[in-house]
C-alpha cells in the first residue's frame, strides 16, 4: 500500500462527495471529516477508504458509500444531549459518527464476528459513548428506550413497529425501505401519530431476523 494523505483525502471526500452533493449541517460535516473511515474497513480495501462507493466488510455486508452516511445523518439532525439506537453496526462507522455528535449511542449487529469487529474498532478510535450489543435488531433495545433517534442500516421491507415504539415524541427515525430495491424515509413521532418524509431511493442489504417471519 502506498501512503495515502488520509486527512487530506478526507477532506476531498467531506467536500466532493458529500458537500457538493447538498449536505450542508455543518456538525455533520465537521463528524465526517473528524472520523478516520479507513480504520473501518478491512485492510484489502484501505486504498479505496474515502471513495464515493460502498465497500465489503465481510459476512455478506457492506460499509455505506460516505455520502449516504451523511445524508442519513442529517436526515437524523443529531443533538448533543440526544440517546441515539442503530441497528445494523456493520463496520461500526455510522455509530462511530453519531458518537461525535450525540451523548450515546446504542448499536445492535446481528452478526457476532462484525459486532466483535465493530467494538474493537470503536474503542480503538476513542468513541467511548458507544454501546455495541449482539442481537436481533427487529426488537431494538427497549431497556434504554425512548430514543432521541433511530437510524437503521439495513432494509426491512416495512419499518418494524418495535421501533417505532421506542421513539419518543418528537424523535426522527431514517430508515430504508423495501426489498431488491428501497426509498429513504424520515419518519417523525408525533402527539397523534407519525409523519412520513420520503427522500432518496438507495440500495441496502436486507434487513434478517425476525424482521423475515412478519
Amino acid at each position: 500500500m502506498q501512503h495515502v494523505d488520509w486527512p487530506a483525502a478526507r477532506q476531498h471526500m467531506v467536500e466532493r462527495q458529500i458537500a457538493a452533493r447538498g449536505v450542508v449541517n455543518q456538525r455533520v460535516l465537521d463528524a465526517m471529516m473528524s472520523v478516520e473511515r479507513h480504520r473501518f474497513v478491512p485492510a484489502d480495501v484501505v486504498d479505496l477508504a474515502y471513495t464515493d462507493q460502498p465497500l465489503p466488510i465481510g459476512y455478506g455486508q457492506t460499509i455505506s458509500q460516505p455520502y449516504i452516511v451523511a445524508l442519513m445523518t442529517e436526515l437524523l439532525d443529531p443533538q448533543p444531549g440526544d440517546t441515539v439506537l442503530e441497528i445494523g453496526t456493520g463496520s461500526g462507522y455510522q455509530a462511530a459518527v453519531l458518537s461525535t455528535l450525540v451523548s450515546h449511542v446504542y448499536t445492535i449487529e446481528i452478526l457476532e464476528p462484525l459486532a466483535e469487529l465493530a467494538r474493537a474498532r470503536l474503542l480503538a478510535s476513542g468513541c467511548a459513548n458507544v454501546s455495541v450489543r449482539c442481537a436481533d435488531g427487529y426488537q431494538g433495545w427497549p431497556e434504554h428506550a425512548p430514543f432521541s433517534g433511530v437510524i437503521v442500516t439495513a432494509a426491512p421491507p416495512s419499518v418494524p413497529k418495535p421501533l417505532l415504539k421506542q421513539l419518543k415524541v418528537g424523535g426522527r427515525m431514517v430508515i430504508p425501505v423495501g426489498d431488491a430495491f428501497q426509498e429513504l424515509q424520515l419518519i417523525v413521532r408525533e402527539e397523534s401519530g407519525f409523519q412520513v418524509q420520503r427522500s432518496i431511493a438507495v440500495r441496502f442489504v436486507p434487513m434478517v431476523g425476525q424482521v423475515q417471519r412478519q
